[in-house]
């Protein structure tokens, strides 16, 4: 294996256990906890690909999901595949160059549409209650990453580039 790669794999579950870490970290909301546990995935879109730090983000929920018990068993799957996209997402339009419409568009897609298929699997009341809290989970780990992120970025560039 090379160093490049191994490089990004060993960055890859760096960021899957330090989202574990904030996985324990927990804020109360109205309904539910919410946990740091995507920040660390939304930040390391600065020094990994989109869909390393997208595999980040899934790690992340489901080691969130453990230490809350695994509340919704299985459906935690949806969820961590979703937060996948989320962050993959997030990357693509941070590696573009969009910097402000990254936020908006993470906040409405984790927050807001992502339980959008809980509506239809778990009842919609579920869903109407799950946007008291997960916009505002959503929020939390956001601010921590913007700023946190133009920091981290600063230390990432290198004479020859960014570490891609």
């Amino acid at each position: 294996m090379d160093r490049q790669r191994l490089m990004k794999l060993t960055l890859t579950a760096m960021v899957a256990a330090i989202c574990a870490v904030g996985a324990v970290i927990k804020i109360p909301t109205f309904i539910t906890t919410a946990a740091l546990d995507s920040a660390p995935a939304f930040l390391s879109v600065v020094f990994l690909s989109p869909v390393l730090a997208g595999v980040a983000g899934g790690i992340g929920h489901l080691i969130s999901a453990l230490t809350s018990g695994f509340l919704y068993g299985p459906l935690h799957i949806i969820i961590a595949v979703e937060m996948f996209i989320v962050v993959w997402i997030f990357g693509v339009m941070h590696k573009k160059g969009m910097h402000f419409w990254k936020w908006p568009v993470a906040l409405i897609l984790n927050g807001v549409v992502s339980p959008l298929p809980f509506y239809f699997i778990i009842s919609p009341a579920f869903y109407w209650g799950s946007l008291t809290s997960l916009p505002l989970a959503t929020l939390i780990n956001l601010v921590i990453v913007a700023i946190v992120m133009p920091i981290l970025s600063k230390v990432f560039v290198r004479k020859e580039g960014r570490v891609h």
